[in-house]
């Protein structure tokens, strides 16, 4: 990390993970699905062109994985939404038919803004909302009440900026406002998807959520995957196909 990230806040993309049910294991379980996010996090960002290069560093955080990715040109938001997401979801997929005894489920969140470095790692207000929205209720329920084995919340901010504009393979229609969080006397509000599904006829949003995003004073190409020696399983938005050599990973049992 330069100095100058040390001295001052830079802007970085923040996606992270969590996985559902971690604390029913116990601690070789909680190895076992720990290494296989990783895995699936890691090769779902290579195979859409980015790599370590592009992040302050994909690193685990207990039950989760948290990516900061910087602002280059070739890793923007809507590659995130309409790549990385469903070849997450399709590697997603490919496992737990292999391994429906040790099934990987996902919620995952996309948000944005100023992070702060110092020789202990990262912090600032950007983490505190985008986790936050990530341990919400209205989330994890989200993951409960459907059989995908993802869900993302993205932020009000990601919203605005990206999900309406309607870009080549985000459908504006999937995501639905659900969630609101309080960070430092502010309200955050979210939006739920659950990538590769088809847009449901979402309930309106509680009253109580409005989309802010910060103040509460005042909707391409996609990626299909396939693991070791495997067929293709699938194809994303775009039609397009990209295949991933997913290590296996043992099991713990």
């Amino acid at each position: 990390m330069t100095n100058l990230a040390l001295a001052h806040p830079v802007y970085r993309t923040v996606l992270a993970f969590d996985v559902e049910g971690s604390t029913g294991r116990n601690n070789r379980g909680k190895a076992f699905l720990r290494e296989l996010m990783f895995e699936v996090v890691t090769a779902a960002l290579e195979a859409c062109g980015i790599g370590a290069q592009d992040c302050d560093a994909v690193v685990h955080r207990g039950d989760g994985v948290l990516a900061l990715i910087r602002p280059t040109d070739h890793a923007p938001k809507t590659l995130l939404l309409a790549s990385v997401m469903p070849t997450v979801r399709l590697l997603l997929d490919a496992h737990n038919r292999e391994r429906p005894d040790e099934p990987l489920r996902l919620r995952a969140v996309l948000h944005a803004g100023e992070i702060v470095h110092d020789r202990h790692g990262t912090f600032g207000e950007t983490l505190d909302v985008a986790f936050r929205l990530l341990d919400a209720p209205p989330v994890k329920q989200a993951l409960r009440d459907t059989a995908a084995p993802l869900v993302l919340v993205v932020s009000d901010d990601v919203h605005r900026s990206v999900v309406r504009h309607d870009y080549a393979g985000i459908a504006r229609p999937a995501f639905r406002l659900a969630v609101a969080v309080e960070v430092g006397g502010s309200c955050w509000s979210g939006w739920l998807h659950v990538p590769g599904e088809p847009p449901p006829p979402w309930p309106p949003a509680p009253e109580s959520i409005v989309p802010l995003g910060t103040d509460n004073s005042g909707s391409g190409g996609g990626a299909a995957v396939d693991r070791m020696g495997a067929d293709d399983i699938g194809r994303g938005p775009g039609g397009a196909v990209v295949r991933v050599r997913l290590p296996s990973v043992g099991s713990p049992s």
